[in-house]
Formats: C-alpha cells, sequence, structure tokens
C-alpha cells in the first residue's frame, strides 16, 4: 500500500526584502500581492520512499538544496538523493543563490542571509512533517494541453518557434477520494509581472494554485518550472498584468485538473531513484576589450530602436541583448581580476536526478534549459508521462541553450557561462540515466 504526505508553508519574505528576477532592476519589496509557498509531497510503497518540493522562488542554490536534504535526512531518515527540490522561477520572490547580473557583482551584493537561513528550516520542516502525517494513498499521473491555441505559452525567441505545451500532472488521493496534494510541471516563465512591479507574487503560478484549490476543496498544490530558458508569453499575452496572469494560471489550472479528475488511480507503485553528477563545461570567454566594443553595438543599436520607437518587442529584445553582452563583459573582468562568481563556485558539478513513479518518469536538472532538450527528451525517454523538471536542486552559471540558438544570439546566449557542446552531454547523460530506473 502507498503511503503519502502532503505539507506547504508560506515562504514570503518581510518587507523591504529585495527581489530577483529582473537582477537590472534592483527591488526592495513594498510588501505582499499573493503569499509565495514551499510545498512537499511524500511518497513510500514500503521499499522506497521519496520527498518532491516545490518553491514559489527564482533560484535555490546547490548549496541550500544540499543543506536541506542533510537535515532531513538526519531528522527523519530519507536518503538526500531521494529528495527533490525543484522552484517555480516566479521573478517577483527573494534571491536564493548566487547572482547573475553584473552591477550587483560589482556591488557586491550578497543573497538574504537570514530569509535563506529561515527558508531552509521552513523546507525541512514541511519534509518532516509530510512523513509523519503520511496516510494512505493512490497517485495518478497524465498530461493535458494547454499552449498557443489557448494563448498560452509560446516561444520568446523566435515567434512560433519550439515550445512544449503539455500540462504535466501529478495527483494524490486517500482512500476517501479526497484529493490531497497535486503536483503541476509547465514550460513558461512566470514574468506576467515585471520589473516595474515592487510586490512580491508567485505570477501565474498564483491562480493555477487558486483555480485547483477552488475544484479540489484543500489539496495541497506544489507548482515545478519546466523547460523554460526560452519559453514565456511574450508573443501570446494581452498585457502584464495580475489579469492576464490569471487568465494563463486559471487556463492550466483547469487543463490539469482533467488529469485529477480522469487519472487511473493507482496504490501500489514502484518508485525507483537515480542520482548522478557531471562536471560543468564553460564556454572560453573573449577579451574584455573585444567585448567591451560589442557592448557599445548593442547600446547604439538599443537607443536607435528608442529612437525610431520601433515598438515594444524590438526595444525590449535590443535591450536584452544588451543586458546579456553587459553580464558577458563582467564576467570576463571578473575573470581578468581573478574574482569568484558565486553562481559558479556554488553549483558544481552539476546533478541529475530521475525519479520513477511506476510509469511516469520525472527528470531533475539544474539550471534554465531551452525547451528543444525537454523535447527531445520526452521523445526518446520511452515513457508514457516525462516530466522535465528545470532549476532543481541547484542553478547554474547562465541557460542551457542550444547550438542553433548561437546563430541568433540575444541575451540568452550572451548572458551565459556554459560550453555550446555541453548541452549534448547532459542529454547523453539524461537518457544514461533514465535507462537504469526502468
Amino acid at each position: 500500500m502507498l503511503k503519502s504526505g502532503t505539507a506547504r508553508i508560506d515562504i514570503s519574505p518581510e518587507k523591504g526584502v529585495e527581489l530577483a528576477g529582473y537582477p537590472h532592476f534592483p527591488r526592495e519589496n513594498t510588501g505582499v500581492h499573493d503569499p509565495l509557498y514551499a510545498s512537499c509531497m511524500y511518497l513510500n510503497n514500503g521499499r522506497t520512499e521519496i520527498a518532491m518540493i516545490t518553491l514559489d522562488i527564482l533560484f535555490f542554490s546547490k548549496q541550500h538544496a544540499a543543506t536541506v536534504r542533510e537535515r532531513a535526512n538526519k531528522l527523519c531518515g530519507i536518503k538526500p538523493e531521494n529528495i527533490m527540490i525543484s522552484c517555480s522561477h516566479t521573478h517577483s520572490g527573494p534571491w536564493a543563490s548566487g547572482r547573475l547580473d553584473i552591477e550587483s557583482l560589482e556591488a557586491g551584493k550578497q543573497q538574504p542571509k537570514e530569509y535563506v537561513e529561515n527558508l531552509i528550516e521552513k523546507i525541512v520542516s514541511i519534509i518532516v512533517k509530510s512523513k509523519k502525517e503520511s496516510f494512505d494513498a493512490a497517485i495518478a499521473s497524465g498530461t493535458a494541453y494547454c499552449g498557443a491555441e489557448q494563448g498560452v505559452g509560446g516561444n520568446r525567441t523566435l515567434k512560433g518557434g519550439p515550445h512544449d505545451p503539455l500540462v504535466s500532472v501529478i495527483s494524490i488521493k486517500d482512500m476517501t477520494d479526497k484529493t490531497r496534494c497535486v503536483f503541476v510541471n509547465y514550460s513558461l516563465h512566470p514574468t506576467f509581472i515585471h520589473e516595474e512591479s515592487t510586490l512580491v507574487t508567485a505570477d501565474y503560478p498564483c491562480y493555477l494554485r487558486m483555480e485547483l484549490e477552488e475544484q479540489t476543496g484543500t489539496a495541497v498544490i506544489g507548482f515545478a518550472q519546466g523547460a523554460s530558458g526560452n519559453q514565456s508569453s511574450r508573443y501570446y499575452r494581452h498585457g502584464q498584468s495580475y489579469d492576464e496572469a490569471e487568465r494563463v494560471g486559471r487556463e492550466l489550472g483547469k487543463a490539469a485538473y482533467h488529469v485529477v479528475e480522469t487519472g487511473e488511480y493507482k496504490s501500489n507503485i514502484d518508485i525507483v531513484v537515480e542520482t548522478v553528477t557531471m562536471p560543468l563545461e564553460l564556454c572560453e570567454l573573449e577579451p574584455s576589450e573585444i567585448i567591451s566594443k560589442r557592448v557599445a553595438e548593442d547600446e547604439a543599436y538599443y537607443r536607435k530602436m528608442i529612437k525610431e520607437d520601433r515598438g515594444y518587442l524590438a526595444i525590449q529584445n535590443a535591450n536584452l541583448k544588451l543586458l546579456g553582452s553587459e553580464d558577458q563583459l563582467g564576467y570576463a573582468k571578473m575573470k581578468e581580476a581573478g574574482e569568484e562568481i558565486e553562481l559558479l563556485a556554488d553549483e558544481q558539478p552539476v546533478e541529475i536526478q530521475v525519479i520513477r513513479l511506476d510509469n511516469a518518469c520525472i527528470v531533475g536538472v539544474q539550471g534554465e534549459v531551452f525547451v528543444e532538450y525537454a523535447l527531445y527528451i520526452k521523445a526518446m525517454a520511452g515513457f508514457p508521462v516525462v516530466i522535465f523538471n528545470e532549476l532543481t536542486n541547484g542553478c547554474m552559471p547562465g541557460y542551457l541553450y542550444t547550438p542553433e540558438s548561437q546563430f541568433l544570439g540575444g541575451y540568452e546566449v550572451d548572458t551565459s557561462m556554459l560550453g555550446d557542446k555541453f548541452g549534448r552531454h547532459m542529454i547523453d547523460t539524461i537518457l544514461d540515466t533514465i535507462e537504469k530506473v526502468k
């Protein structure tokens, strides 16, 4: 008989704690629009136990994830490698990792130490609580569709480019047929609320959660980000507002509930976990004087777009390209000066975690990943349900971009310190690890 446990806790920061997500726009929060949550789903089939945690936060570093796993292991015995910690990637929550933006790096800005320490303790507490209060359960997994046809999601680099419209769901019921937990994964940047806002918010996952809570009653809802490195609402949204975040969040929530309602629930399932690590592969940065010339060119082009009033998309794309080249210049200067970059130093080696829940395969990887990689994994894994959680058990120094994207250029490629062949090597490692859990 399967045992499950669920718990959640508010992880909203106090007023004044800096918000992450738009690093070139420093923001001290002025209050909470909607709470941020850490949610936990515990599973035990009598042979293997796991805990899956989702955080309404931008990044959670490998160092912090290791601390959570170690403390939880000491308190309730779950193996560290059987704990998966994933982020929603909201751009209106606090920092909990090293930083990417050169302004902050040069200014020596740090993570909010007190907030992070409290966050770690809160995550440990819900893991312990979930196991302690476990109950006889049944589980179902599946996918629903919600994409461009619904005005949701899409590729932010190429209009109409590759995207993943699947809403992936794991649902837990108790023996009274009451839904106790719903875990949802979708590939879409939570950036409906932009840099002009100083309020704490989970963005569209807030409304996804709201929709599912209304449908199920009191279920704990967890949201993990899919491979959204090049996925956003840029070409599909009708504005950047809470109304639009609600429209999209509720559409996704309705799609997820279809799986909750129609899923085939089982009380006896296999649980298999495999975890491997691999070294980071970094790009070779050009000398700072060469990058400086590119920054000047990008800035001139950005100013031209503004002067000629080319429209929001043209101006925003030019702005992002400038920000990317500025970050690259900052990395080069720090490297030449022998200075440590925390986001690079804290995230090595890179972890890949694969969990099989009967016929569902959950892949957890560090970092922001281009959707093409996840689509390939889903096609090649050999499971009817494949859930790809990015920003899991850590992050990486920049986007895991595709070789093709180097020809297009732009923010994602320019701001990444990763080598151009690292993505292919990671995919090979993921597929090898998936074979081990079959």
